[in-house]
Formats: structure tokens, sequence, C-alpha cells
């Protein structure tokens, strides 16, 4: 049994909320980078130049990279020979982002009641999905994610004999609907079967991939190549301006589901896609 101090999983969690917020991850770096020099629009090409430029002058200065830094979401596995010390998991996460957006000055974004609009003023409660596992660690992934791309996610409740076809024009319905919204160039999480609810953590989930990897299935990898040229061909470009840069990933995450179903679910993120993960 191997016991974790509750200290210092807020300490960590508090750390991860900053960096998520303050430093763009290397593949995505590396997709903004590989997109610029494939730019059609020299109005986009100049985006994708800004874009780079304003996560160096955010992560010199360890500022938030976007002023929506998000509610936070968290993936934990929970290792079943795992023993919290001092408190409970949830309160300690919940505490280490109340530690995190308070020393880092990021923006509070979340109210206690969904109808009643008061702020919890310290971007508490998280989201949090838990992952009971073997072992002896304690991995945790926080996902802030910010509404404007949030907003423009959907779900539907495809019939199976709507089949590739009917997931192909459901995903790019979503994503033109979205427009400039989510500010583009996009990274899309797609969550296909389970149950409803399901296919929106899918689709979450693959928002944590890495964006320079694939599905691991030659088939889901086929699709979302497929997917990325097809949106790229809308024509809506880095930050709704126009261009060949409408979305750097498409991220595919299955599920088996039932005989009479077929659920999809699109999340769409920005161009920053923040996510850390530690080991404990």
């Amino acid at each position: 049994m191997k016991t974790i101090q509750y200290d210092k999983i807020v300490n960590t969690v508090a750390k991860m909320c900053i960096d998520a917020n303050c430093n763009l991850n290397s593949d995505i770096r590396t997709a903004i980078e590989q997109s610029e020099k494939c730019e059609k629009s020299p109005v986009g090409k100049d985006i994708l130049q800004k874009l780079i430029a304003n996560a160096d002058i955010a992560a010199e200065k360890q500022v938030p990279i976007c002023q929506d830094t998000g509610m936070a979401v968290f993936f934990v596995k929970v290792g079943q020979d795992v023993h919290i010390e001092g408190g409970s998991l949830t309160n300690a996460i919940n505490d280490g982002v109340r530690k995190g957006y308070t020393d880092g000055y990021l923006r509070k974004s979340v109210v206690k009641d969904p109808l009643n609009r008061i702020n919890t003023k310290d971007n508490t409660p998280a989201v949090i999905h838990y992952d009971i596992v073997e072992g002896d660690l304690l991995e945790i992934t926080v996902a802030p994610k910010g509404f404007g791309s949030e907003n423009m996610s959907a779900l539907r409740m495809l019939k199976p004999a709507d089949g590739v076809d009917g997931v192909i024009g459901f995903v790019l319905e979503t994503v033109e609907k979205a427009g400039p919204n989510p500010c583009p160039p996009m990274v899309i999480g797609i969550g296909i079967g389970g149950t409803m609810e399901k296919a929106c953590l899918l689709a979450k989930q693959a928002l944590t991939r890495d964006a320079l990897t694939h599905n691991s299935d030659e088939y889901y990898a086929n699709l979302e190549k497929e997917l990325l040229q097809k949106i790229n061909k809308l024509g809506i470009g880095p930050q709704g301006l126009g261009g060949t840069t409408t979305a750097l990933s498409v991220n595919i995450e299955t599920f088996p589901t039932h005989i009479a179903g077929l659920p999809v679910a699109v999340n769409i993120n920005c161009h920053v896609t923040r996510h850390v993960t530690e080991i404990l």
C-alpha cells in the first residue's frame, strides 16, 4: 500500500493548473508550426505566427496564454494500492484548483448554480472523472476547458444505419456551425459508441491525447486523417478569417455500444488545448 499525503496532491494540482494555462504543450506548438508552413492564406499564416509569439510571451512571463483559463476538468487514475492520508482525494484536487487559480492569478470562471449565476470566486468545484486501476500510482491529468469552444460541442444519437457517413456528416456540420467561435485552429475530440454520456466523456478524453498521434486502430486512424482533411477544406481558417488550417488534429476514441445505437459526440477545443499530466 502506497500512502500519498493530502498536501502533496494539493500542491501538485496547483502547479499543474498554472502550467497548463501558461505553457503551450509541445505537441500543439509543433502542430501550429507545421500548419503555418502549409497555410495558403497570408492572413491565416500571420495569425498562426502570432499564436506562437503569444505562447512565447505567456511562457516567458508566466501569464495565461488565453484570458479564459477554463473550467478545471480532471481525469484521475487511482491505483487500487494507493491510500490518501489527510483528507479525501476530491477535496485535495479542489483545494489544489483553488490554490492554483489564486496563486497564478488565473481567471475564476465557475458559478455555483447554473441559473442563479453566483461566482464561486476560486474556480471550484472541478469536474473530476475517476478510473480505478491496478497498482500503486496516482495519475492526474488536468485539462482546463474554455467555453468559447465548449459551447460549440455537440452530441447526436445516430442510428446504426447512418454508419460512418453519418458520423462524418455530423462532425462536419458541427465544425461548420462552430465557425470562428472556438478560436480556430481547433483540436477536435470525437467519441463514438457507449451510451449518451459515455460518448461525451470519450470525446473530452480524446482532447488530452497527443495531437501528433493517431488512434492505434488503423481504421480509426484513417478516419481521423480523412476528417482532418475535410475539415480543413471548409475554409474557416485561423481565428475564422479564412484559410486552410481550420483544425490541427482530429482525435477519435471509441467504446462498444448497443445494437440499436450509434452515439457520437464532438468536443471542440481551441488551438491552446491545455492538458498536463503528473504521476504521484
